[in-house]
């Protein structure tokens, strides 16, 4: 069994500070069982579609991820967190995945969506970790919309995906959907954890966020979920489940 946790929470838009301390929070609030915590995408800087987010964006090797680091190590917990990334004088949208152990890895998301495309690079590289659940994909959000991602992290025979999100309430019911038709497609556990609360910040758009965390099953079923509310979803996976679920299929029979 491994325990895993989507962390749903608000995002404080342009607001380093607070966002990494409820980060912190977070964390060590949730039980010793937990091996990997999921947080939405945005998750230290929020977003806009403007130069507003240049101020805010993070490096790689800065303090910020360096303190996350710390924190993993002293939580003995694998992390997963969205942030805008300033390299090479562009941004992305980026998702770290920090381990307590070794050095991080950091995907660059592919796939932008509508105002990110003002403002952000897409990524153009794939990435896979090895986490406590097994070799795992990262992807964000509007990601899960292109199947070429799925099969190709079904190439690489992963056993879970782990998504950030900050899914607009207007869609949920398609943020739901994509999350178990991703597990279904490619016989694996998907863990999503998504925004919730809204972004209100001067001049920009209100946009209301779906929340609506979700573990889906290999088998494309709900295992656990959450609505809008603030709260860490908290599952056991079962590597059995994947195993009994892909014989049952044939998915990697030769």
């Amino acid at each position: 069994m491994t325990t895993v946790a989507a962390c749903q929470l608000a995002i404080d838009d342009l607001d380093v500070d607070s966002n990494v301390e409820t980060v912190e929070t977070r964390l060590r609030e949730l039980s010793e069982d937990v091996e990997i915590a999921l947080f939405p995408e945005y998750t230290l800087t929020g977003f806009v579609a403007d130069e507003r987010i240049e101020d805010v964006a993070l490096a790689r090797d800065g303090p910020r991820i360096g303190a996350l680091e710390s924190l993993a190590r002293e939580v003995e917990t694998a992390l997963i967190a969205g942030f805008i990334e300033r390299a090479d004088g562009n941004l992305y949208n980026t998702t770290a995945y920090v381990p307590p152990e070794g050095a991080p890895a950091f995907y660059r998301k592919r796939h932008r969506w509508s105002g990110e495309r003002e403002v952000l690079e897409p990524g153009t590289e794939r990435v896979v970790v090895d986490t406590p659940l097994g070799r795992s994909g990262l992807l964000t959000c509007y990601d899960l919309n292109f199947v070429d991602e799925s099969a190709a992290f079904t190439r690489e025979r992963v056993d879970a995906l782990f998504v950030t999100g900050a899914w607009p309430g207007t869609h949920s019911e398609n943020w739901t959907l994509l999350l178990r038709a991703r597990a279904l497609d490619g016989v694996r556990w998907v863990v999503g954890a998504g925004r919730t609360g809204s972004r209100e910040v001067p001049n920009s758009e209100l946009v209301e966020y779906a929340g609506q965390s979700l573990v889906a099953r290999p088998d494309g079923g709900i295992h656990a979920a959450l609505d809008r509310r603030e709260d860490d979803l908290v599952a056991e996976l079962d590597r059995e489940v994947i195993t009994a679920q892909r014989e049952l299929v044939g998915i990697y029979e030769e």
